[in-house]
């Protein structure tokens, strides 16, 4: 049974950060929307001064209407700005997948509630955010989800966790895999690429059971992002 609600959220009525996570973000409040459209404006301007970046095939994210979950390696905290602002502009509705630690921070709930963020427990099946995100996919709504589950410093490091797959597979969604280069030792002015590939469909999955297809899935995705950051690399000589 999905978790979604139907009715528009009142301005002043004091929603929960339930109510947030199980809208869908058009039925927002309007004050939500002003929170939004605020900070997508001000993340925009200073992002860009500060930090140019530029995302290559961005038509890939920006022209394509279905609900998606985009799949990206993890720098820093610059690329996920730079993903919901570049998707908000272009009308596409993103629910970013935060973990749950950033819920002790009283403002940082507050603030990733209205713009779309939801929370998940690392290490843990929690399967109450899975179907969150499939009705959220099936609405039209994109996840964008990190499985390397932090930052990561060092190639080396990285290790990926499942989870993302399955939230496609149960929504029949597609997985989009995203990479971003430039973002591990920020300077001023220093430039930050991403490159946005073409999302992975699951009849492209060869795996004759649901089980078997979720792990197809979460090799095949990540591989993709991997190889889009070495494309990246390889094109931007000296960034990592």
């Amino acid at each position: 049974m999905s978790n979604e609600k139907s009715t528009r959220m009142r301005a002043f009525a004091g929603n929960s950060y339930e109510d947030y996570y199980d809208h869908a973000m058009a039925d927002f409040p309007w004050t939500a929307r002003l929170v939004m459209n605020i900070v997508v404006a001000a993340c925009w301007a200073f992002t860009k001064l500060v930090w140019p970046w530029k995302i290559e095939q961005a038509e890939l994210l920006t022209e394509d209407a279905r609900g998606r979950v985009i799949i990206q390696n993890h720098e820093s905290m610059v690329e996920p700005v730079i993903m919901v602002v570049t998707l908000w502009r272009a009308g596409i509705h993103t629910r970013i997948v935060y973990k749950s630690e950033f819920d002790k921070i009283g403002i940082a709930t507050w603030l990733f509630s209205r713009v779309g963020g939801f929370p998940v427990s690392r290490g843990t099946a929690d399967m109450k955010v899975v179907r969150r995100a499939r009705a959220m996919l099936q609405r039209g709504e994109c996840v964008l989800i990190y499985p390397e589950g932090t930052r990561v410093k060092d190639d080396a490091q990285a290790e990926v966790h499942g989870g993302y797959a399955l939230m496609a597979q149960m929504a029949k969604a597609p997985v989009q895999p995203v990479a971003v280069i430039g973002a591990r030792n920020l300077r001023f002015r220093s430039r930050v690429w991403l490159k946005a590939g073409r999302p992975v469909e699951w009849s492209e999955i060869d795996a004759p059971k649901r089980r078997e297809q979720v792990a197809k899935m979460e090799e095949v995705g990540m591989g993709r992002v991997f190889e889009l950051r070495d494309e990246l690399r390889q094109a931007h000589p000296g960034l990592e």
